[in-house]
């Protein structure tokens, strides 16, 4: 894999707030993953799949979108699967670690989920799950649905989870530590406005559905160039109205994220 071939997904994670705060919350809670088996599940268009790989370990990833697993497989070629809701393709014991990031949310069966997550890590193995926080009265959210970027939009099953009902779907296999919330006001509205745009952007055309809202691949750069260019300008506007989340330190974020161990 040549750098041209990852500079496209890099650079939008430079100018992604969310994606970078997400990052850093992931890497708070990840082990050292250097000789151990990870995997990472719901990496979208496989830019986070890219950066863990970058710290070590053996690593395998999936995701439900076919084209969300296109574009991880893209970036980081081997090891790679899609998955079909709850099931997971892999044997007991497989992993030492597990990252999952944005799909509980997309999936019917959660809790079978979970028992499958608990299946495929080894005992004392940990899981790092990253939802969204359910808000049912913010006022942002109620935004997002007039204009356009419903649940639905975002191929959500479910709008989110309290710190007890994500414990609850884990059930007893697994020991929850360290939960917290991240993506106050400023990062999501930030998220919102660029949703909003690339939403007029693409049209929504039919080709480019996708189970999980807008994921943006390395075609997507190439065929919305001029469009993306202008958003890069725009950039440090959006960093500006994401740095409003520092005024509002006691506000529960949109985002959240935990640590648990399989018992």
């Amino acid at each position: 894999m040549t750098a041209a071939e990852t500079e496209w997904a890099l650079a939008l994670f430079r100018k992604s707030v969310l994606k970078q705060a997400k990052l850093r919350r992931i890497l708070e809670l990840l082990q050292d993953p250097t000789g151990k088996r990870n995997l990472d599940i719901g990496a979208d268009n496989g830019v986070i799949s890219y950066l863990l790989r970058q710290r070590g370990g053996r690593w395998a990833s999936a995701d439900l979108d076919q084209r969300a697993v296109a574009s991880i497989r893209q970036l980081v070629e081997t090891e790679v699967y899609q998955l079909d809701g709850a099931r997971l393709p892999f044997p007991d014991g497989s992993f030492d670690q597990v990252v999952v990031a944005d799909y509980l949310e997309h999936i019917e069966d959660d809790r079978g989920f979970a028992r499958e997550l608990a299946r495929v890590l080894v005992p004392g193995g940990r899981a790092i799950v990253n939802v969204p926080h359910l808000q049912p009265r913010s006022p942002l959210n109620r935004f997002r649905h007039w204009i356009g970027l419903t649940d639905e939009w975002h191929g959500h099953l479910r709008p989110g989870y309290t710190v007890q009902s994500l414990t609850d779907t884990l059930g007893p296999s697994f020991e929850v530590e360290r939960p917290v919330t991240y993506s106050r006001f400023g990062s999501e509205l930030t998220d919102t406005i660029l949703n909003g745009l690339y939403e007029v952007v693409q049209r929504r055309k039919s080709d480019d559905s996708s189970a999980k809202g807008s994921v943006v691949t390395q075609s997507d750069t190439h065929r919305y160039r001029a469009q993306f260019r202008m958003l890069s300008l725009l950039y440090p506007a959006f960093r500006f109205t994401a740095a409003a989340d520092m005024l509002l330190p006691w506000q529960a974020g949109h985002k959240l994220i935990l640590a648990a161990t399989r018992t």
